[in-house]
């Protein structure tokens, strides 16, 4: 009989409680109940016959796959929770009916094109770190930038002990005392960009992405969201070299 158990932090992304990265944080916060007994990292369910419970609530079927765009402001956490009761991007989706989450994240000073979905695999090849899927943002900094610095972000920086792959840089804006960078990175370590400007020694006073793959913000104003069209998401899976499943 073939084996139909999945991991389980694979089932609670599939059914939009979280990312998996964020759902086996749950797992191991003692959050995450499988038929009644405390699950841990590691565990596989039946979708078929387990009761999963999250924070004491079952987590049932999803029923329709939601992908959405975000122009996130600056000043909102890029979580659906926040203990801290910091503003975070659910307050700007609240009249979304199905529960999704962010696909990756902005830090809460970055601005601009955020995904959000109740699709766990959709989540995951975009945000998977074998995928390399281009993220474009405009980068203003201060004060100036010298040729060396621009090879460098194209020859890869160490942050962390570990070299950044290398990205695209062009001048977009100069003015005395600021420049507008736009930089396409193909990796999604934490804070990157501002880390690899950090090691340069230059000043990030905005960052705004502006495109993933192919899809652009376009004229969304911020705060607002819509959901992507077929095509869009046709490319977004190109771009992560996953093949569009039917609905």
């Amino acid at each position: 009989m073939t084996d139909v158990k999945i991991r389980l932090q694979k089932y609670m992304a599939d059914n939009g409680i979280a990312s998996r990265r964020k759902s086996e944080e749950l797992i191991a916060a003692g959050k995450v109940r499988v038929n009644g007994k405390p699950a841990q990292i590691g565990d596989k369910v039946d979708p078929r016959t387990d009761k999963v419970t999250v924070a004491g609530k079952k987590v049932t079927k999803v029923k329709k796959n939601v992908y959405i765009m975000l122009n996130k402001p600056r000043g909102f956490i890029t979580t659906m929770h926040d203990e801290m009761d910091r503003k975070c991007v659910a307050e700007l989706i609240s009249d979304v009916p199905e529960r999704v989450y962010p696909v990756g994240r902005l830090d809460r000073e970055s601005e601009g094109l955020l995904l959000l979905t109740n699709d766990g695999e959709f989540a995951n090849a975009l945000t998977h770190p074998s995928k390399h899927v281009p993220k474009t943002y405009r980068v203003t900094v201060r004060p100036d930038v010298t040729k060396e610095q621009l090879a460098a972000f194209e020859n890869g920086i160490e942050i962390e002990g570990r070299m950044t792959l290398p990205a695209e840089v062009h001048i977009l804006d100069k003015q005395e005392g600021r420049v507008v960078l736009e930089v396409v990175i193909f990796e999604g370590r934490n804070r990157q960009i501002r880390k690899m400007c950090e090691a340069l020694g230059l000043e990030v006073a905005r960052l705004k992405r502006t495109k993933i793959g192919s899809l652009k913000l376009g004229m969304l104003k911020q705060g607002d969201y819509r959901y992507l069209t077929d095509d869009e998401i046709h490319g977004l899976l190109v771009a992560a070299q996953l093949t569009k499943r039917g609905k």
